[in-house]
């Protein structure tokens, strides 16, 4: 995600096992005001070299911090695990991380199996046999008057998926690696039978995004209030094998309150966690709701 001129950024930490770089620059205290891209990305910790092409590629644009002696690019990134897909040694890098910045565009996001979405997967409470795809998912708001508020997830829990509307697990543990019949993963924890129990390997990472102007501790709380979509639509959540992190963006000028705007945000963030799974594709024998 590029950032347009003068975006503010605030982020919300809820995992316990993430994995991300420049966070601090969020930060309310830090010296620089504004950031100018944002990288989410699989491939665990190698993947975090994907944001060096992004910082490469706004340096050539003029884009940046101005320290006096050059001009430092702002990238803020978190990854998610997904090396279990595939073949471990293919992981985001780089250059990458330098083509997606060079393909950017303002058109519809692609959703389910794409970019971080690719290897993500949910429902790990019995292990990959009996998990499902998770993906890409996006969804924007309108507040009525003018304001816009936008969300974009990468669904790579440990939990399942919960469309709030019915209360129904629609992508989640299964209760036996050919079925389709779900095996409720809060329920499994809550009675410890989850003899196959994944330890690592989970995130749901999100991004908010609107053209309201906020400050960065505005920012900050729009992310923690995004982050009840997460809860409304994904269990467990937030766990101590889930990395997730939500980040924000205020992009604009026009005025809206950071509870009208996180109500929204949290609203937009649950609809994108539903598209995410029902986008996904099925692959390397894990099965997807979009076959």
């Amino acid at each position: 995600m590029l950032c347009p001129p003068d975006t503010i950024g605030g982020v919300d930490v809820r995992g316990s096992a993430t994995g991300s770089s420049e966070l601090d620059a969020l930060n309310p205290g830090h010296v620089a005001p504004y950031l100018h891209a944002i990288v989410l990305s699989g491939g665990s910790a190698f993947g975090l070299e994907a944001a060096c092409g992004v910082r490469n590629y706004l340096e050539t644009k003029g884009i940046g911090f101005d320290t006096g002696a050059a001009r430092v690019p702002i990238v803020p990134s978190a990854i998610l695990y997904d090396l279990g897909i595939g073949s471990a040694a293919i992981r985001p890098g780089r250059e990458m991380g330098l083509q997606a910045a060079r393909n950017a565009s303002d058109a519809a996001v692609a959703e389910g199996n794409i970019g971080a979405g690719t290897g993500a997967t949910v429902g790990k409470i019995f292990g990959m046999k009996q998990a499902m795809k998770g993906g890409i998912g996006s969804c924007s708001l309108t507040l009525g008057n003018g304001v816009l508020v936008a969300a974009l997830v990468v669904v790579n829990a440990l939990g399942d998926v919960i469309d709030p509307a019915t209360g129904k697990i629609i992508a989640g543990a299964r209760t036996t690696p050919e079925g389709r019949e779900f095996a409720d993963s809060t329920a499994v924890m809550r009675h410890g039978t989850a003899g196959g129990f994944t330890k690592h390997g989970n995130t749901t990472l999100a991004v908010i995004a609107t053209n309201a102007r906020l400050t960065k501790v505005e920012t900050g709380k729009v992310a923690a209030l995004a982050g009840i979509g997460v809860t409304r639509t994904i269990s467990p959540v937030n766990t101590m094998s889930d990395g997730d992190i939500t980040f924000a963006l205020s992009t604009g000028q026009l005025p809206a309150t950071v509870d009208a705007v996180g109500v929204a945000a949290a609203e937009a963030l649950a609809q994108a966690v539903l598209r995410a799974v029902r986008a996904a594709k099925t692959a390397a024998g894990i099965p997807g709701l979009h076959s």
